[in-house]
């Protein structure tokens, strides 16, 4: 099982939103929103809230991809997030997660006993490639699996 199928089939709002996951490495993780009037605001676009659910989810599986062998001593958990919304969106939506620090130090911390904490960087792009939303979510790595 992919991470995508894997967050899709455990994840209630990433199957809600129909988020596709298209890439998933260690270093980022690409998901997209289709277009979809269920989900849409006021102007015709997507939801302020749906456009943070397909970030934080983008932000989950980058995680997941660079952490995952450590869920047995560790719980990935988000400790606070932050969006910015730059342009209208509209139509589908692609986000694109970046882990900001290199796995190998944060898994260093979890070794020695701390709670490391990193941020994941997510650009939110239409299809036109305009960035419409920028976000961070800072997770951390809570010893004790």
């Amino acid at each position: 099982m992919t991470i995508g199928e894997m967050l899709a089939a455990t994840v209630p709002m990433a199957r809600t939103l129909n988020l596709e996951f298209l890439e998933t490495t260690a270093e980022r993780a690409v998901v997209s929103l289709p277009d979809q009037g269920d989900y849409h605001n006021h102007v015709g676009g997507p939801h302020a809230g749906a456009m943070f659910t397909l970030g934080e989810s983008a932000s989950g599986a980058v995680v997941l991809a660079a952490f995952g062998e450590q869920l047995t001593r560790a719980v990935p958990l988000a400790v606070r997030a932050e969006i910015a919304y730059r342009k209208l969106a509209m139509g589908p939506v692609t986000a694109t997660a970046t882990l900001g620090r290199p796995a190998a130090e944060v898994v260093a911390e979890l070794d020695e006993g701390r709670r490391p904490e990193f941020p994941v960087s997510i650009e939110i792009r239409r299809d036109d490639g305009a960035v419409t939303g920028e976000m961070t979510v800072v997770w951390t790595l809570r010893p004790g699996g």
